[in-house]
């Protein structure tokens, strides 16, 4: 994809959404559930869409919440659901339409304190995180009588259009497809039938409810959090800190962070605006929140010598982009493997605990691991995957190369079950005052033993019928013996970490691999490829890969 020639630079007035225009489309449209693109889907991460394409509107987020309520009285969860939602202009529409919801099926609810305060940076925003961590702490010191689960309203990252809506059960993470499948399938009979089955409040009402009652979750959070993070070591060493946190819902975190444990925190950019128009536009040209792009975090990257360590996080905070003097913007798979490094050299956690990285996260990973002599588990996509690991505390750490990862406490207990993108970034400034090196440097050193790593990702157009193939490739349907001048030393189909279908394929020989997987919501084919020998190398692979998809399609007569 090439970059758009405004990429990084300041939002035009072309390029601003009409919030108000947005909203009505939220209530006003009427999704066709006949038609694939306005059903309720749950892809890795929840429902999303946008209420202009009646992807993501009231009737959506009604069916959705009913068949979670639904879902928690078969599964006898009785206890309260923690309620968070992000800065998307949907998401302020989509968290009353859910209040309104569950309030009305007898539902205990929880949210923010605040919620009701409407100050600009403290509107009852909740990161994804925070829901996960309330989950875990309140199921830990109560019966089954009384466990808890979750909602969180966000699309991530993606543009100020979108809205997302995702459901974290008991265990804190998120739901896995076969709870998904339930809740998916059950919000578009619903909503095929009219809303019928519905039940539902007026949300003036349901605001008055005594099922409804407020937590202050900031201090909850920030008070646990020297329990994951050695904060002590930061704030005596005097690293500055400079945060973006690119008007996402952990804003109002911050400043309680470094009150509490006197650390020097300093906020670059203050701004809650549901629009985005303070951000530097993506290499696409759109607006995006994205930490772990250059061109969103233009602004940050900029700043990069005002402080020790830079860091920014998307909409809900389960993402990181750390930045440092001497770096940069890191790559997200490079800070993944200095972490996991680092972790596993400082903490003192069982031998045997594992890390887990996703099948198309960097090998420099898998170099890391054995290089200090620890088990590696490789997943499919979707942090899901780690979810059971973290719970148990079999996996030390969990990370996706989309700049996500969470990993257990200090004490070797479970921390969270989703991405946390508070403790990713803190990481980097606890690693700057432990070693007095910051991450990028300690990049420098793994690759200067290991090898320098070359990755790429590509997109590309697939029809569903094209989907459907590679979903289905085998091992067998490679036929291929050279990879870009090296022996094929493995086809994978299945990830060796859990052995679940990765829904697509993954080839690898010594020194490059590749993996093609069809996108869950677009209709494109993705390959993510690797080299450890350059990047002309690496470009070899990509093209190759080509080739063998494209062999695949042409197999099937597409």
């Amino acid at each position: 994809m090439s970059v758009h020639p405004h990429a990084g630079k300041p939002v035009r007035p072309e390029d601003r959404v009409n919030l108000g225009q947005l909203v009505s489309e939220y209530y006003l449209k009427t999704p066709d559930v006949d038609i694939i693109a306005q059903q309720v889907s749950f892809g890795t991460s929840g429902h999303r869409g946008t209420a202009a394409k009646v992807s993501f509107n009231e009737q959506h987020i009604i069916a959705i919440c009913q068949a979670v309520a639904e879902y928690r009285l078969a599964q006898n969860i009785t206890g309260p659901l923690f309620l968070g939602k992000d800065t998307h202009a949907l998401s302020e529409p989509a968290f009353a339409s859910a209040i309104s919801v569950f309030i009305a099926n007898g539902v205990n609810v929880v949210i923010q304190d605040d919620v009701l305060s409407r100050s600009q940076t403290n509107a009852g925003f909740t990161p994804t995180p925070v829901i996960s961590r309330l989950i875990i702490s309140h199921n830990k010191t109560h019966d089954e009588c009384s466990i808890a689960d979750g909602i969180i309203i966000t699309p991530s990252h993606n543009p100020p259009t979108d809205g997302g809506i995702k459901y974290n059960p008991p265990h804190g993470g998120p739901a896995e497809g076969d709870i998904t499948k339930q809740i998916e399938q059950r919000a578009n009979e619903l909503i095929k039938t009219g809303l019928v089955d519905v039940k539902q409040l007026p949300y003036v009402q349901a605001l008055e409810s005594e099922l409804l009652t407020q937590q202050d979750f900031i201090e909850l959070y920030v008070s646990q959090l020297e329990q994951v993070i050695d904060m002590q070591a930061i704030a005596k060493s005097g690293v500055t800190i400079g945060v973006d946190p690119l008007g996402g819902s952990g804003i109002a975190y911050w400043p309680v962070i470094a009150k509490k444990y006197g650390i020097s925190i300093t906020i670059v950019n203050p701004v809650v605006d549901a629009s985005f128009a303070f951000m530097p536009l993506d290499k696409d040209g759109k607006i995006r929140m994205d930490c772990s792009s250059p061109y969103a975090m233009a602004g940050l990257i900029a700043m990069k010598d005002d402080f020790d360590i830079s860091v920014g996080n998307d909409p809900d905070f389960d993402r990181h982009g750390i930045v440092t003097k001497s770096g940069g913007l890191m790559n997200p798979n490079h800070y993944l493997a200095v972490a996991i490094n680092y972790l596993m050299t400082h903490r003192g956690w069982p031998q045997k605990s594992k890390i887990g990285k996703t099948l198309v996260s960097s090998s420099l990973i898998d170099r890391v691991a054995k290089n200090i002599n620890r088990p590696l588990s490789e997943v499919p996509v979707g942090f899901k995957w780690f979810v059971d690991g973290l719970g148990d505390s079999s996996y030390a750490f969990g990370g996706e190369e989309s700049a996500g990862a969470s990993f257990i406490a200090r004490d070797g207990s479970t921390w969270t079950t989703d991405k946390d993108g508070f403790i990713m970034a803190l990481l980097a400034a606890e690693i700057l005052a432990v070693t007095g090196k910051d991450p990028y440097q300690h990049y420098l050193e793994l690759v200067s033993e290991l090898g320098e790593p070359y990755y790429g990702r590509v997109e590309a157009v697939a029809s569903f019928e094209q989907k459907k193939v590679l979903t289905a490739l085998s091992s067998n349907d490679v036929t291929a013996e050279m990879l870009a001048g090296e022996k094929i030393v493995q086809i994978l189909s299945h990830a060796p970490g859990n052995n679940a279908a990765i829904g697509g394929i993954k080839v690898v020989t010594d020194n490059g691999w590749f993996a093609a997987r069809p996108s869950g919501t677009e209709e494109i084919y993705k390959i993510y490829a690797e080299s450890f020998i350059d990047e002309q190398h690496l470009q070899t692979i990509i093209k190759e890969a080509q080739d063998i998809v494209s062999a695949a399609f042409k197999a099937a007569g597409l």
